[in-house]
């Protein structure tokens, strides 16, 4: 087999190698059993990715302090379930919600990620929620990514959670996909406020796709040398 070859399978295999290593500090306390019990919707290998990312973060100031975990799976279609706000301390499943991805991420399944500005493209990763405000689309949560060069443009590309019209599972039945966003989460404005509310201030939200690029280099997975570093100096701006 070619360098090439054994490089390119190592990275497809990045994912499962990522789930192994985290299951056993996993499996100590059962988190990732009842999470996955409380969500049998969520793919267990994603929900396992994120609490990995979060121990990682754990690592920094504050991020231990978080008790409540959001996980969007944008592997699925817009039309599914595939964002889920978890309460940590408890165990259990706080929301399971359609939320939209980017114009330019694709169509009903997502498959660009981004973090320049005017890609209107989502980003991957793990992100620290920060404060709320009233904009343009009504009640609002800023977010700040924690991955160097994968998210951490989130605030100055105003990437934030809000609710948003267009986040209709009716009318995503009828023209197949949900409408999208210039690159933010947008939810269902029926329960955007208590969702926010739910996760604003100093919580973590994951943002997963199976990307071999960004599965095999996150610095919130593995926690892996100087990346950890980077995750760790990481902080929310005012």
């Amino acid at each position: 087999m070619s360098h090439a070859a054994t490089l390119l399978s190592m990275l497809r295999l990045a994912p499962l190698l990522l789930v192994f290593a985290a299951l056993p500090a996993l499996a100590a306390d059962g988190l990732l059993e009842r999470l996955a019990a409380a969500a049998p919707d969520a793919d267990p290998k994603v929900l396992a990715l994120a609490l990995q990312a979060r121990s990682c973060a754990m690592t920094s100031d504050g991020a231990g302090s978080a008790s409540r975990l959001a996980v969007i799976d944008y592997s699925r279609p817009s039309t599914q379930t595939r964002l889920w706000v978890f309460d940590l301390k408890r165990k259990s499943l706080l929301f399971a919600e359609v939320v939209a991805h980017g114009q330019g991420s694709g169509e009903n399944v997502p498959h660009a990620f981004s973090n320049r500005d005017g890609s209107h493209q989502s980003s991957l990763g793990l992100f620290r929620t920060a404060e709320t405000y009233q904009g343009g689309n009504g009640y609002s949560m800023r977010m700040d990514g924690l991955e160097p060069g994968v998210n951490d443009a989130a605030r100055d590309r105003l990437i934030v959670m809000h609710g948003a019209p267009y986040v209709d599972p009716l009318a995503a039945l009828k023209q197949g996909r949900l409408g999208r966003s210039y690159g933010c989460p947008a939810v269902r404005p029926a329960v955007a406020r208590e969702l926010i509310d739910t996760l604003k201030q100093g919580q973590l939200l994951f943002a997963y796709y199976p990307d071999p690029e960004w599965l095999a280099n996150s610095p919130a997975l593995g926690c892996r040398g100087t990346a950890t570093a980077s995750v760790a100096k990481a902080r929310p701006r005012a």
